[in-house]
């Protein structure tokens, strides 16, 4: 492991204490000492009135106010602390739909339920080592899409026009981490 995470700052939404817990003990054995936990999205947001993290892990599904909720909130909320936080979202659902929409509410790496410690270091790795742009457009502010840019592309740069790539996945199936990682680093 090469990445140095010692000195950021992690803010664990999720509602599950056991689950927070079992994320803390992980970003624990990367040598994450500066964490905080919140049991909402509502005590995440009071939580950034006082003290910013440099990346926020949430889960999606939470009474109140969802993860999903959280994140547009934190992307497009006038008063929000931080409009491009880093924000890794963790779901037990992997539905095609679903994962759209977390990507289209801005955040930036998908991870899916069981989480393991190789799966979090991974998407950590790709917040720290390979952060993306951000793009605004009229209905989207969030991280670009795509990583890369591609010297030999040629036809149209549908960029911000809400396309999305064709990946072959059944209306309502569940997508696998493999699929949902090529549709956030294609």
């Amino acid at each position: 492991m090469g990445l140095k995470l010692d000195k950021i700052h992690v803010l664990i939404a999720e509602d599950h204490a056991h689950m927070r817990r079992m994320i803390k003990a992980i970003l624990d054995s990367f040598g994450i000492t500066h964490i905080r936990e919140a049991p909402s999205g509502e005590d995440a947001l009071r939580m950034m009135e006082i003290i910013v993290p440099d990346l926020l892990i949430t889960d999606w599904d939470m009474r109140m106010m969802d993860g999903l909720e959280l994140i547009r909130h934190i992307r497009t909320h006038p008063d929000s602390p931080n409009h491009y936080l880093p924000i890794i979202m963790i779901t037990g659902f992997a539905a095609r739909e679903r994962v759209y929409r977390a990507r289209d509410a801005g955040v930036n790496e998908l991870l899916v339920k069981p989480i393991t410690a190789k799966g979090m270091y991974s998407r950590l790795a790709a917040v720290v080592e390979r952060p993306r742009d951000f793009v605004r457009t009229k209905t989207f502010f969030g991280p670009d899409r795509r990583r890369k840019v591609d010297p030999n592309f040629k036809g149209d740069d549908r960029r911000g026009k809400g396309a999305a790539p064709k990946i072959p996945v059944a209306p309502g199936a569940e997508m696998s981490q493999r699929q949902i990682n090529k549709l956030f680093n294609p």
